[in-house]
Order: C-alpha cells, then structure tokens, then sequence
C-alpha cells in the first residue's frame, strides 16, 4: 500500500476550522471539515466518514489543499467541452456575419444560424451543430436578431408623409348601447 500523500503544516486544525465556518458553499465547509480532521490527527478513513465521500476523494482534496490552501477547496465550475472553432475560424465569421449575404452566392437575403454551419462547412470542412454555434456566436457578441426589411431606396420624408397620428384621446360611441326590453 503506498504512503499517504502528506498535508501541508502551515494551517492548524483550528484555523481550518476558522475558514469552515466563514466559508458560504456548503461543499467547501465539508471539505475543510475533513482536512481539519486529518490534521487534528484522525486518520483518513476518519476524513472520509466525515465528508461523507471515499479515500481517493480525500486524496484529492488533499492534493487540492496543499496546491491553493482553503480557497483551493471551493466548488469550481467544470470547464466543458473544447470549442471546434479556432480564432481563425472566428475572425473569418464575423467578416461573413458582417459582410452579409451575397443573395445570387450564398442563396439567401439574411443569415441563418444554419446558413452559417453550410457556410462553415464548405469554407473549412469543420462540422459544428446550430446549438454549439449559436453558443459561439452569442460568445463572439451576436444576437439572434434579425431588423426588419426596409428597402434601399426608403426615403425618410417618406416615411413621415404615411405615419397616421393617433386620436388625441378616447370618446363614446354615438349611439347608446340599446336596452334590453321587458
């Protein structure tokens, strides 16, 4: 069996108690609690009973409490997968995106999430689903927002000369709401 892996000595049992009850993630508390009880002597076996998880997971936290001290010891986010794009891919995009279609190339008079994964394909060969683009997309600062048409050659005194205004306010009706009859 091999030799457990040694915890550092600079933190007392009561100072990491101390970062316990300060600590606000409940996962944290659990896991300074059971370095706590390591230091104060009790074996890991003890560790473990304590925070309710096996001896490769103490190992673990132990690894991660020498590494960063108590703050090493918080919950951290899983980094998720890879990104399929690279910047290159990024930047030539967003000259796409910015560009705009080319109706008679590209077939289309707006781009579509999916028109850019076939615009994706054919450039680079990369396959990438709507959803992991659509997450690239928002991550590059695009919104899923389309305005509305307006044709070139829209004037704004145009515009001005067809807006209606509003009536001023609300008025009855002229004729009185006939009364039902005995």
């Amino acid at each position: 069996m091999a030799a457990a892996v040694r915890l550092r000595d600079d933190f007392s049992s009561g100072q990491v108690r101390a970062f316990a009850r300060c600590a606000k993630d409940a996962d944290q508390v659990r896991r300074l609690l059971a370095i706590a009880t390591i230091l104060e002597g009790g074996s890991r076996s003890d560790a473990a009973k304590v925070g309710g998880v096996t001896l490769q997971i103490i190992r673990d936290w132990v690894l991660r409490f020498n590494a960063h001290g108590p703050d090493g010891l918080e919950t951290r986010k899983a980094p998720g997968p890879d990104t399929i794009l690279d910047d290159c891919h990024r930047r030539a995009l967003a000259e796409t995106i910015e560009a705009g279609p080319i109706p008679a190339i590209h077939g289309v008079v707006r781009w579509r999430i999916i028109d850019l994964v076939q615009w994706l394909w054919e450039e680079f060969e990369v396959s990438i689903s709507k959803q992991a683009l659509g997450h690239e997309l928002r991550t590059m600062g695009y919104r899923k927002l389309s305005a509305r048409p307006r044709h070139q050659g829209q004037r704004p005194e145009d515009i001005a000369a067809f807006k209606k205004p509003s009536p001023s306010g609300w008025r009855k009706s002229e004729g009185a709401c006939p009364k039902a009859r005995r």
